[in-house]
C-alpha cells in the first residue's frame, strides 16, 4: 500500500489532493514530504469570514507538521492562496489542515496533546522528536478548545481547593466539578482570595450557582464567606482533613490546660506504660 493510499484512507480534505510523496534525506533526520494542491476549479475560502471567495495570488511553500509514521517525521506541503474578500479584504484561504498560522496541523496538535495528559511534556516532546513549545502549544489550544465548547450544565456540587505553585507562599485556587456522573477541573484562578473565588462565581453565572447542592471545601474563611454569599442553597461541606487537625489542636489544648490545672493543685504527672498520655494519682 503507498503511503499516498494511506494518508487519503485517514487524513481526507474537502477540495484538496495529495500530490507527490517523497522521501527527504536531511542533514538531522530523514522526513517525509507530502505535496497539498487545491482541486483544479476550486474557490478558496476566506479565513476571516468563512466564504468562498475568488483567488488573488499565491504565497510561497509552506510546511506543516503531521503525525509522526514508524518514527519518521512527516510533514505537509502546501502554497496557500490568498483570497480577495469583499468583507476582510486579501487574506490566506483557510486551511482545513491547520488552524491559523500554527505550523502544526490540527490532528498532529490533538495527538500531542493527548499524550500530554499522559507523560510530561518534556517527555512527550523527546519520545516523537519534536520541542517542549509544540507541546505547550499542542496542550493550550486543546484547553482552548476546550474552554469554548465546555458544557456548564447539571453542575450540582462542586469542591474549592487551593495549590501552592511557587515559593512564597504563592496559590491557585481551583474549583472541581464532583458530582458522580462527572468529576473535572472547571476553573484555575491565581492566589486564594475572596475576589478570585468571585470571579469564579461570576463567571460560572447566578442562575447556576443558585442551583448548586453541594459545596466542599476547606475552612479557609475567605471562601466561606463567599461560598455563603454567592452559594447559599448549597449545603457547604468540609473536608475531614482540616476537620480532624483543628479536633485534635482541641483536644490538645483541653489536654494541656487540664495538665496545668491538677499541676497548680499538687497533682504530679506520671507516665502510663500503654500509652503516652500522661496520668495523674
Amino acid at each position: 500500500m503507498q503511503l499516498k493510499t494511506i494518508l487519503n484512507r485517514i487524513q481526507k480534505f474537502n477540495c484538496f489532493v495529495y500530490g507527490s510523496v517523497r522521501w527527504v534525506e536531511d542533514a538531522k533526520e530523514p522526513t517525509i514530504e507530502a505535496d497539498l494542491r487545491s482541486r483544479a476549479n476550486s474557490r478558496p475560502i476566506c479565513a476571516g469570514c468563512g466564504h468562498k471567495r475568488p483567488g488573488y495570488d499565491r504565497l510561497p511553500n509552506r510546511s506543516f507538521e503531521f503525525v509522526p509514521m514508524w518514527g519518521i517525521k512527516v510533514f505537509f506541503r502546501y502554497a496557500p492562496r490568498r483570497v480577495d474578500c469583499s468583507t476582510c479584504g486579501i487574506r490566506v484561504e483557510r486551511m482545513p489542515w491547520s488552524e491559523g498560522k500554527h505550523r502544526l496541523t490540527d490532528t498532529y496538535a490533538w495527538f500531542l496533546a493527548g499524550w500530554a495528559r499522559r507523560l510530561s511534556w518534556k517527555e512527550v516532546a523527546e519520545a516523537f522528536h519534536t520541542t517542549w513549545d509544540h507541546v505547550f502549544c499542542s496542550v493550550e489550544r486543546a484547553v482552548t478548545w476546550g474552554r469554548e465548547h465546555q458544557n456548564l450544565s447539571g453542575v450540582k456540587a462542586i469542591g474549592v481547593d487551593e495549590i501552592a505553585w511557587q515559593r512564597g507562599h504563592r496559590y491557585l485556587t481551583l474549583v472541581y466539578q464532583i458530582d458522580g456522573h462527572c468529576k473535572r477541573l472547571l476553573w484555575v484562578g491565581e492566589k486564594r482570595t475572596a475576589k478570585t473565588l468571585l470571579r469564579f462565581f461570576r463567571w460560572f453565572g447566578k442562575d447556576r450557582s443558585q442551583a448548586l447542592k453541594f459545596v466542599c471545601s476547606d475552612m479557609w474563611k475567605p471562601y466561606l464567606k463567599v461560598i455563603a454569599k454567592k452559594a447559599g442553597n448549597a449545603i457547604n461541606i468540609l473536608d475531614r482533613f482540616h476537620i480532624m487537625a483543628h479536633l485534635s489542636k482541641a483536644i490538645d489544648e483541653v489536654r494541656a490546660g487540664e495538665a496545668k490545672e491538677l499541676k497548680q493543685k499538687g497533682y504530679e504527672p506520671r507516665g502510663c506504660a500503654t500509652c503516652a498520655r500522661p496520668r495523674y494519682g
